[in-house]
């Protein structure tokens, strides 16, 4: 019989798989492509024509690959274009953390060495390279490759010590990796998320390109723990992330911010100064008129753009799109949702050409037509009303909060560019001293540009704001679609819109065409502040506490929720055994007293009946009914501790529980977010709890 352990194994080809190379820093690293597009990259190289260029979309139609350049492309961003590989032979020396691919050139000559071997069934060939690398094929499961030997010194004894070798392996099968299997095709949820200031996003100065990578990644692994049967079905697709980068137009050539700053920039603590210039002054650009305006049409137009590509793309996607903005950026969502139009908002035709039907259409748009005869009367049109003052409306006896929506509904959308300034001082009270309205109109221009209205900084009456919140100077762009939901993270949107002058946001307030809005943060980012106590100031609310995603508490919290439970219930138990102890006392039969349950004591009893029974009694029984006198007040003292304390206590401590809970579950929150809760606040890590300053600036960059 013939061995069979002595016939050589058939020579089977090795399945390539495709990598692209990954460079972060000063380190190169190679990545595999998921199975589904290695698989399409493959197949376009094994059937299609290998001199024509074809172009395969990857990673969910974020890159583009052209196959015959072996390159990757990026199509949402500017991103440097990376290398590609077919992959079939791989290395790892003593110090590299994995196996890395060798060059296609390099793995064919490997590949048709091993082929040799195996056909020969001739082993411990030595493969030889023109760089100077030498590859010894043991045997199908050993191949190592030494490095070139050069000038070595005089203290090298033995030739192993000289270089190690690197353990050479074939084919992606038989190397430790974990390849994905690819991400699902259908999209679900188009989410954009801008950026704050800076380049950098977190502590490991991470792009905003990076940071949504992994915010993506995250999103996978979610979806595939915990939604993997209706994956599995079908019924779930993914939801994409694209990066909203404006910082690099805001800094690029086109604005030359850059240096004018560098110019009048002082030259010690030149990093320092660097990172303030490069960060910090982003809140300063922001509130300038001349590059707030570039920011908001940088990040508008950058939004449109990215959809209208993923809608190229995605030309079947009809789901929903939603905003995320972090710090800044957060901030600058806010004032675009804030100021979008809708339809019905956008006024039609020339404004200067409008007649008292339009009129009527705007009084019954702001539900004030019973003044349309008022104004009739007057042979008042828009143009005309433009040009009246609060006080003229108050003469023809409109009351305060119509008036005050006329003029602005007047002011902000119907009136002409280059008539605003004109009426804006018109309809405000002249404020310099000793002249009024018409003496300030008889002053010629050279006359009056002397004076000038004494400014006053009053809170702004939202009540009866109708254009939004953002900055009034700035010519707000709209976007190219309705967002479904805006998710604030780590936002200073509550602190600026003090600072404007709003000290109450009116609970019918919503945004024109975002109706969800979400304010989440972390309890110890110091650049955070709530939006809720703006709505309804008058309940302490706290934040909604977000859940774990294994779906429970951390540790601490839990802990500190077991020991106020346990607190509160031995409150109560205790304070429940006291007034038990002290009923029972009081109920102890004691003769010739009454009973404490009558309710009767001696203060209660009349003066005249006491002196008369002590008029009739001997002293003996003076001195029963004194001891008698004083147990009984010895005895009321439990009931009236039971009555006044104990038993308040008790319900009062019940009482604000279910209160609490009644008044978490029926406040409403307006309708900024549809009546639902708007701050939510992350669970803390049990080591930042320790010292939450420590953490500041870490808890400010959490959120990537």
């Amino acid at each position: 019989m013939v061995d069979e352990e002595s016939v050589p194994d058939p020579y089977k080809d090795v399945q390539p798989h495709w990598y692209f190379c990954c460079r972060a820093d000063d380190s190169t690293s190679w990545l595999p492509f998921s199975r589904e597009d290695s698989d399409k990259l493959e197949n376009t190289y094994t059937t299609g024509n290998q001199d024509e260029e074809v172009v395969i979309a990857v990673d969910g139609e974020r890159y583009d690959v052209h196959v015959k350049e072996r390159k990757r492309y990026a199509v949402y961003w500017e991103q440097a274009p990376t290398e590609v590989r077919r992959c079939t032979w791989f290395y790892k020396g003593d110090k590299d953390t994995r196996f890395m691919p060798y060059p296609e050139d390099f793995s064919k000559m490997l590949e048709e060495a091993f082929k040799e071997a195996v056909t020969s069934d001739q082993w411990k060939k030595k493969i030889d390279f023109p760089t100077g690398e030498t590859v010894i094929i043991h045997n199908p499961k050993l191949i190592m490759q030494y490095q070139p030997i050069g000038l070595q010194d005089d203290w090298i004894s033995s030739p192993s010590e000289q270089t190690r070798p690197r353990t050479v392996k074939r084919g992606v099968d038989s190397i430790p990796i974990d390849i994905p299997d690819g991400e699902p095709d259908k999209v679900d949820h188009l989410v954009f998320m801008v950026h704050g200031i800076g380049p950098a996003c977190d502590l490991r100065f991470r792009s905003i390109i990076q940071c949504v990578n992994d915010f993506r990644s995250a999103s996978l692994s979610l979806l595939a723990s915990h939604y993997k049967r209706a994956q599995q079905d079908g019924l779930v697709g993914r939801v994409e992330f694209l990066p909203v980068n404006w910082h690099s137009a805001l800094h690029g050539d086109a604005t030359g911010v850059d240096e004018d700053i560098q110019r009048i920039t002082l030259p010690s603590i030149s990093r320092l100064r660097h990172f303030t210039n490069d960060t910090l002054l982003d809140l300063f650009f922001y509130n300038s008129p001349t590059y707030c305006q570039t920011i908001v049409d940088t990040v508008a137009s950058e939004i449109n753009r990215l959809y209208a590509l993923f809608k190229q793309r995605h030309p079947d996607f009809n789901r929903a799109v939603s905003l995320v903005g972090h710090s800044l950026g957060s901030l600058i969502l806010f004032d675009l949702l804030t100021n979008q139009k809708t339809e019905s908002k956008v006024p039609s035709g020339d404004p200067s050409s409008l007649s008292s039907n339009t009129l009527e259409q705007i009084l019954t748009k702001l539900d004030l037509k019973q003044y349309l005869d008022i104004l009739k009367s007057e042979n008042l049109d828009l143009e005309s009303l433009s040009l009246c003052k609060d006080s003229d409306l108050k003469d023809l006896g409109i009351p305060l909060g119509p008036r005050k929506k006329i003029l602005n509904y007047i002011k902000r959308r119907w009136l002409p560019e280059e008539c605003k300034a004109a009426a804006t001082l018109q309809m405000q009270d002249p404020q310099i001293p000793g002249h009024d309205a018409d003496e300030l109109a008889g002053l010629s221009s050279e006359q009056s540009r002397f004076y000038r209205a004494q400014a006053v900084t009053s809170a702004v009456d939202y009540e009866y704001f109708d254009v939004g919140i953002g900055q009034v100077s700035i010519d707000y762009p709209q976007l190219a679609f309705q967002p479904q939901a805006f998710f604030a993270f780590g936002s200073p949107i509550g602190m600026f819109l003090t600072v404007r002058g709003l000290k109450r946001i009116d609970p019918n307030y919503t945004f024109p065409t975002c109706k969800s809005f979400y304010n989440i943060y972390h309890p110890y980012d110091p650049v955070a502040y709530r939006i809720e106590p703006m709505i309804v100031s008058e309940v302490d609310l706290e934040p909604m506490l977000i859940p774990h995603h294994k779906g429970r508490k951390r540790m601490h919290l839990e802990l500190k929720d077991s020991l106020t439970r346990m607190s509160m219930d031995l409150k109560n138990n205790v304070l429940g055994s006291l007034r038990t102890a002290w009923q029972s006392f009081a109920r102890i039969p004691v003769a010739a007293l009454p009973s404490v349950e009558e309710g009767e004591t001696s203060a209660d009893a009349n003066p005249q009946e006491a002196q008369a029974s002590a008029a009739d009694s001997n002293a003996d029984a003076n001195k029963g009914d004194r001891n008698a006198d004083i147990w009984s007040k010895i005895l009321e003292w439990p009931g009236a501790i039971h009555t006044h304390y104990l038993k308040g206590v008790c319900v009062e401590a019940e009482s604000s529980m279910n209160a609490e809970q009644t008044e978490n579950s029926e406040i409403k929150m307006g309708m900024l977010n549809g009546g639902r809760r708007i701050d939510y606040v992350l669970q803390e890590k049990p080591i930042e709890s320790f010292n939450e300053y420590l953490f500041a600036i870490q808890s400010h960059l959490c959120y990537w």
